[in-house]
């Protein structure tokens, strides 16, 4: 199972409240944490959702953003080591006029 669908798959069985927040933060992080690190971890991110999310969202939604974010930051995070070689080559492509890059871009 790739990691885009197996986030998929939590996001969805928390959306649909099938877990808990702290089970999927827990398999998130593969239940390498004691519950004491899982609270503050917890404590730590929906502290930012309430200075960040406050008077955008509804506090109960705040859950639709969060898992998103974290998944996008951990993508991104992951991506890193080789954005630069990819930007580069993005750049040449459009350079060049080539318009299908998908490929060369993988």
């Amino acid at each position: 199972m790739t990691a885009c669908r197996a986030a998929r798959d939590l996001a969805k069985d928390r959306h649909e409240g099938r877990i808990g927040a702290n089970e999927v933060l827990g398999r998130r992080l593969g239940n390498r944490v004691d519950q004491s690190q899982l609270n503050w971890i917890i404590s730590f991110i929906w502290g930012i959702a309430d200075d960040v999310l406050r008077d955008l969202y509804v506090r109960g939604k705040y859950r639709d953003v969060i898992l998103p974010m974290t998944v996008l930051r951990r993508l991104d995070v992951v991506l890193e080591p080789t954005k630069q070689a990819v930007l580069e080559m993005k750049a040449s492509l459009d350079k060049a006029g080539i318009v299908h890059q998908d490929q060369a871009l993988r």
